[in-house]
């Protein structure tokens, strides 16, 4: 990239890249970051991060890149997490493939694929693409379909909750995401602002739990970086909701 050297940008901020350098900074701190990991795995979290572009190619989140999100949640479970399971980096890369592109996904998928619903299919695709057990990931933090009869807001705290009970790694995902969409409330606007912070700050008390069990595959220093994570975030969620 013109203009930036590498050992600059490896030292500065997740937030300060994306504010100076946005998508192209993110993506060659991503390949810097990526070299901690051993070649082969890092071809494939590479690899990853471009099938999630372009699925992504055309998503914006807020004013930016949606494939920004994407990058952040990933870059803060290698580098504040201390995370070096390859196979947790490339979920995190794709964790909303399958809930925002279902259907370019299962394209792929052949017939008898397919007749099992589409995000069944797509989540075969990226499990013969990757791993079973990124696909697992990735179903374990995919949002449901919802029931138009009742609140959306409280199906997907339900959601969340039953999957993490589960699946211990799927929660270092949902909290790099529910850290980059809480403590990023700031730069979200309009009536989106309160719609967001109404459906996110329920979960808080849930998240911080799930971040200190003892199953919860991280450092107690990373648990506790994470609680002031949240708690920053249901700070901005209080000053937003009044």
């Amino acid at each position: 990239m013109d203009g930036i050297e590498r050992g600059q940008l490896s030292v500065m901020p997740i937030h300060a890249v994306t504010e100076v350098y946005g998508e192209a900074g993110l993506r060659m701190l991503f390949e810097i970051e990526s070299e901690a990991f051993p070649d082969q795995e890092r071809a494939t979290m590479l690899r990853a991060e471009r099938v999630a572009s372009r699925l992504h190619a055309g998503d914006k989140r807020v004013r930016e890149p949606y494939v920004n999100h994407l990058l952040r949640v990933a870059l803060r479970i290698i580098r504040h997490y201390q995370v070096r399971d390859a196979e947790v980096i490339v979920a995190a890369l794709l964790h909303d493939a399958v809930e925002d592109h279902p259907r370019d996904l299962a394209d792929l998928a052949g017939d008898a694929e397919r007749a099992a619903g589409e995000r069944n299919a797509a989540l075969t695709m990226l499990a013969r693409a990757f791993t079973p057990r990124v696909a697992n990931l990735i179903a374990s933090v995919t949002n449901p379909d919802y029931d138009p009869g009742r609140d959306r807001g409280e199906q997907y705290r339900e959601h969340v909750v039953e999957s993490l009970e589960v699946d211990p790694w799927a929660r270092v995902i949902k909290l790099s995401d529910f850290t980059d969409n809480g403590v990023g409330i700031i730069h979200t606007t309009g009536p989106k602002v309160r719609k967001a912070s109404a459906k996110y700050a329920p979960l808080v008390p849930q998240l911080r739990d799930f971040a200190l069990r003892d199953d919860t595959p991280l450092s107690a220093e990373v648990k506790a970086h994470i609680v002031g994570q949240l708690d920053l975030a249901a700070e901005r969620f209080r000053a937003i909701l009044g």
